[in-house]
């Protein structure tokens, strides 16, 4: 039997698990593992410039191809502390990410050793597994199981904690012989879809909500098919956007608080039954959960048995991974079709197209400092289909999914239940790494640009390219929306007159300078009908010299985005002029042709 370190065995499991990509910082704890990550080979490591911005970068990579696993390594002590964010945001939006941390030697983990924490302890609520392995020939098996539970029922991260003498015991182990084991997902029986469809057809206005269990089933293609067959409009949730094309017939439109449209609003307030597959019915697309039932039948769909009641009882539920559960909704549902037996829907279809059509709020705006809706409209004639979107929180990503345009799964990226300022940066640096043919396009507001701009290093050391599209108010925009409840304006304000770039004015921080610092190119746009030439001059810059590109639109220092004050989905305030008034086009959905 070959023997090797406990921490070469890990190297080995990882690379017959599929992983050839990590990313993190090293350490005195943790530089065994990485000293067996050099010696194998096999496996492509990118520096961070912060532990909690590897493990952004992880989930990015993650989320940007079907069967990918993102993994983020770090040091004991504060580097595990230090992911435990990306832990939290990944396992709110069932993202597997595996983090691997270095730990205190065994004999004094609990002695206050420098840098030991019982980070196990500490990522537990926010993890499907946290291990502190003691036993150096526990390793294979542990990191065996660490695949499969993050690959079963719901996906979601593991944290693998290795104490500095157990990496560097040696075991008896054999790579050639390993082998993954089976993943586990809960299945829909045909009786359950048959049920489902029953109820389905005595409905008069049916809907199917999409979640991002579609998007992590690979199982967009059957959602389409299943919506064809059945001629039922689709509501993507922010996390399932892209599950069917913007352009296309049967796409409803958005619903919620802030990630919404007016027409997917105004569709779903008519429906009368809703089929919920691999969404959990957040609050902010739900808000007040008697509007959102009311005089509604629902059928819900989950991989995670325990999520089904969680929010509200649907009155059937099935627990059963979205892709087979598609794939049983597609098979009845041609049989009826065949048969005749599935109703009409076309009237209805096209009432959900007349809203979509009609129900637009105004985009185009020429002020000067510039509106936040016209860099949205400018970007959707700049940036196409293929483009991966990236996002974390704010107004700039409310406003982004109200006005930009998704038309492939994975293709909008965005953190959803977590939210943590600064999760961009690294995560779109994760995305590119994943898929370096596709244009990369990342959303942030200032301060969310701010948190983690470091990591923009990374993309300047490692050539990889990508443009950030910064919108620029030196406000804490959205909080400073939530104050006007509470009649204030209170800590939110980021103006100041920088001594280095008088310029800017009250604008502050000089995100050009400090992107040119790290190694990145920058581009500043004042005037709204500069701002398409400069995004065609980023994705140049980018193509040459192989560095993220930041273009900073700066925007007038205050602007509401439409949202409910009230948190019902019927109640959504419209702060600016809508598109429907005389004189202002709707905005243009642009048809994705040729696929």
């Amino acid at each position: 039997m070959p023997r090797m370190t406990a921490a070469r065995a890990a190297v080995e499991i990882l690379k017959r698990e599929g992983v050839d990509t990590a990313f993190g910082v090293p350490g005195a704890a943790i530089n065994p593992f990485y000293a067996a990550l050099k010696a194998a080979g096999g496996i492509q490591h990118t520096l961070a410039r912060h532990v909690e911005g590897a493990s952004h970068m992880a989930e990015g990579y993650t989320r940007t191809a079907p069967g990918n696993i993102g993994v983020c390594i770090g040091t004991s002590g504060p580097a595990g502390t230090d992911m435990i964010t990306g832990l939290y945001s990944a396992t709110g939006d069932s993202i597997p990410i595996l983090c691997i941390t270095g730990q205190a030697p065994t004999a004094v983990i609990h002695k206050e050793d420098f840098q030991a924490v019982d980070i196990a302890s500490i990522a537990a609520p926010v993890t499907k597994a946290a291990t502190t392995v003691l036993e150096a020939a526990q390793v294979p098996g542990v990191f065996q199981k660490a695949f499969h539970l993050m690959r079963s029922g719901r996906p979601g991260p593991v944290l693998i904690d290795l104490p500095v003498d157990v990496q560097l015991t040696e075991i008896e182990f054999d790579p050639d012989t390993y082998e993954p084991l089976p993943v586990w997902k809960p299945t829909a029986t045909r009786r359950q879809i048959e049920k489902a469809l029953a109820m389905m057809a005595a409905a008069e206005r049916p809907m199917i909500v999409a979640g991002g269990g579609v998007i992590n089933a690979d199982a967009a293609g059957l959602l389409v098919e299943f919506a064809e067959l059945t001629g039922t409009p689709v509501v993507p949730t922010l996390m399932g956007w892209g599950a069917i094309p913007d352009d296309h017939d049967l796409n409803a439109g958005m619903v919620g608080l802030q990630t919404s449209h007016r027409y997917g609003n105004a569709t779903f307030l008519e429906s009368d039954f809703v089929l919920g597959i691999g969404n959990r019915w957040a609050n902010r697309h739900t808000g007040r959960i008697d509007v959102y039932t009311k005089g509604r039948t629902f059928v819900h769909v989950d991989i995670e048995p325990t999520q089904i009641g969680k929010i509200f009882a649907p009155d059937y539920g099935i627990a059963s991974d979205a892709g087979a559960a598609l794939e049983l909704f597609v098979d009845v549902a041609r049989e009826l079709k065949a048969a005749g037996e599935l109703p009409d829907r076309s009237e209805w279809a096209a009432s959900a197209r007349e809203r979509k059509a009609t129900l637009h709020r105004r985009t185009h705006f020429d002020d000067i400092p510039m509106k936040p809706q016209r860099v949205y409209e400018e970007m959707n004639r700049a940036f196409g289909p293929d483009t991966r979107y990236v996002t974390t929180i704010g107004l700039s990503q409310i406003a982004g999914a109200q006005m930009l345009h998704v038309y492939r799964p994975r293709h909008w990226i965005n953190c959803g239940q977590a939210g943590p300022l600064g999760w961009t940066v690294p995560a779109a640096l994760g995305v590119a790494k994943a898929d370096p043919s596709s244009p990369v396009v990342a959303l942030s507001g200032d301060y969310d640009f701010q948190f983690m701009i470091e990591e923009l290093a990374v993309g300047a050391q490692h050539r990889i390219p990508y443009v950030h599209v910064l919108v620029n108010n030196a406000y804490l925009g959205l909080i400073r929306q939530a104050q006007r409840a509470f009649d204030i304006d209170f800590e939110v304000n980021l103006e100041f007159e920088n001594v280095n770039s008088p310029e800017l004015g009250a604008y502050g921080v000089d995100h050009v300078k400090v992107a040119e610092g790290l190694g990145c190119k920058a581009i500043r746009v004042t005037d709204p009908d500069g701002l398409g030439a400069a995004f065609e001059q980023a994705k140049k810059l980018a193509a040459e010299y192989r560095v993220p590109v930041v273009v900073e639109a700066i925007l007038e220092r205050v602007t509401n985005i439409s949202m409910s004050v009230t948190n019902d989905i019927g109640n959504v305030v419209e702060f600016e002029e809508l598109a429907t008034e005389p004189g202002h086009a709707p905005t243009e959905i642009i048809p994705l042709t040729g696929s």
